[in-house]
């Protein structure tokens, strides 16, 4: 289920365009060409983003802010240099490579490893425009207000709901890249995450819960919000009574039971135990002081069987409307699809071009597979997560037909709070519904359900998984990753799945123990 972006009839901003980067990139290369270096890189940002919060249909707050600036980077004696500015004049762009010179000169001397890149094709003077129809911030900001107020209001005024609250978070992001090798890419994405939570209490029980919509955050624009690629109006009715019935629910008793997972629910479970633990750098140790390493080391590709058979799962950064999907990385790698885990085995890794040097003869064909990102023009790019996704079976199921298979077991729809350890093997996660299943039907809401495993035990669990009707594409605006902290977005697809024989725990249970 990929597919590749292509730019759309949607130009640049023509109000990035119109800022100096190209003179500033052109003064700042010049420069770091006068110490022969081994690279050097120029990229120029502008991040803006709006966020809008409304609680019981009415506004809560609404916030603008623009994250602009430069960096440069060099490889010099072996080393990096990189260096940022935000003062966008082609003198304060030859500082700042002055900077990042001076930077590598000193770490020369406390690098043990000459840094090298791997090769990548010239890339010279590309655009590219993610793939949406109507970009969010051009939308006047009452209309927003007016259409997440209405439907926060409609949850708040809907019985049993005691409050409601709504988030939308819109980010529009451009990019200029260019090196000495030649490649200059100019590119445009954009990415919205809309979320619609309600709350209420059982006086019977005195039991308080919440439940939220499963509409994933998304690379589309304002079109996503006007009902006709998710239907807002039908969730937001619905949630009420789900909310009910979930306020009512008997606690689950804890034991071993079939699952069918929905992809609103397994994504998450793709991100933490495949998508961090097959990051390469991790994988190496080198997040090893703050994120975690791996226990899918480099020693295992081709030989560690991390799930069944039926499990495959691909590194995405071209499908259509992926929160992680851009043309070109910010190292000028063209973006790829390729297999991390093929017939239940790993076969793949995410990586960078310098870890391509070293270790993509046998992942890549010696190429980075365009996983280089930096959050902000104040941070170097590090390797960040691709569109990782689970793939369905060409013939497989439905979600009925999935569900029909198990006699006794729990369906599982939304994703709510989730642990995992520093080795992304031992987690557990809930969400944001059970329910029972009994001799192939749903038999009702269940509440305090946590699934608990190990990576390789829950993926070989996977005994079947749906059809392309079932695939959906999940995610996160909020991957944090590296020293000093950055955040990506990053989405998931799956389809609904079917595992066998997983702990099941009362979530009650374990936090009176």
């Amino acid at each position: 289920m990929t597919s590749t972006s292509t730019p759309q009839d949607a130009e640049i901003d023509p109000t990035f365009t119109a800022l100096p980067y190209r003179k500033m990139a052109e003064a700042a290369l010049a420069r770091c060409q006068d110490f022969h270096v081994d690279h050097a890189d120029f990229r120029f940002e502008r991040v803006r983003y709006q966020d809008i919060r409304v609680r019981d249909g009415r506004l809560q707050g609404a916030s603008d802010r623009e994250d602009i600036g430069f960096a440069v980077r060099v490889i010099l004696n072996g080393a990096w240099g990189f260096a940022s500015g935000v003062v966008l004049t082609p003198d304060s762009a030859v500082q700042v490579a002055e900077t990042a010179l001076q930077t590598a000169q000193v770490a020369a001397a406390m690098t043990s490893r000459p840094v090298a890149l791997a090769p990548e094709p010239v890339h010279a003077d590309v655009t590219w425009v993610s793939a949406y129809d109507v970009d969010p911030l051009a939308v006047p900001l009452a209309d927003k207000v007016a259409l997440l107020s209405d439907l926060s209001r409609r949850l708040y005024d809907a019985p049993g709901v005691a409050h409601s609250s709504g988030e939308l978070r819109q980010v529009l992001e451009n990019k200029f890249y260019t090196d000495l090798a030649g490649t200059t890419t100019t590119q445009q994405r954009v990415r919205m995450l809309p979320e619609l939570e309600a709350f209420g209490s059982d006086e019977a029980t005195g039991a308080f819960d919440s439940m939220r919509t499963i509409a994933p955050p998304v690379g589309r624009g304002w079109e996503y919000m006007l009902g006709g690629l998710h239907d807002w109006d039908a969730e937001i009715a619905q949630l009420p009574e789900l909310l009910a019935e979930k306020l009512k629910a008997p606690s689950v008793d804890a034991g071993r039971y079939d699952l069918v997972i929905h992809p609103s629910n397994l994504w998450l479970t793709i991100h933490e135990s495949i998508g961090h633990a097959t990051e390469l750098d991790r994988a190496l140790g080198y997040e090893a002081n703050y994120a975690g390493t791996s226990f899918a080391t480099i020693d295992k590709l081709n030989t560690l069987r991390y799930g069944s058979p039926v499990m495959h799962v691909t590194g995405d950064r071209t499908v259509d409307h992926g929160l992680a999907t851009i043309g070109y990385d910010d190292e000028g790698v063209q973006t790829q699809s390729w297999d991390i885990v093929k017939d239940g085995v790993l076969v793949g890794y995410q990586l960078d071009r310098a870890m391509a040097r070293d270790h993509g003869a046998e992942l890549n064909g010696g190429r980075s597979n365009g996983c280089a990102y930096a959050d902000s023009p104040g941070h170097i790019p590090i390797q960040r997560m691709a569109n990782v996704s689970l793939q369905p079976a060409s013939d497989g199921p439905d979600t009925d037909g999935l569900i029909g298979d198990v006699e006794r077991g729990i369906y599982v729809v939304g994703d709510k709070s989730w642990s995992i350890d520093m080795q992304r093997y031992n987690f557990q996660f809930t969400g944001q519904r059970f329910y029972k299943i009994e001799n192939g039907r749903l038999a009702g809401q269940l509440r305090d359900v946590a699934y608990q495993a190990t990576t390789t035990e829950f993926w070989g669990s996977m005994e079947a998984v749906g059809g392309p009707q079932t695939w959906e594409l999940g995610g996160a605006f909020n991957c944090g990753k590296a020293q000093p902290g950055q955040v990506a977005a990053v989405s998931h697809g799956c389809p609904t799945a079917l595992f066998r024989d997983v702990n099941v725990l009362n979530t009650t249970a374990e936090g009176a123990a």
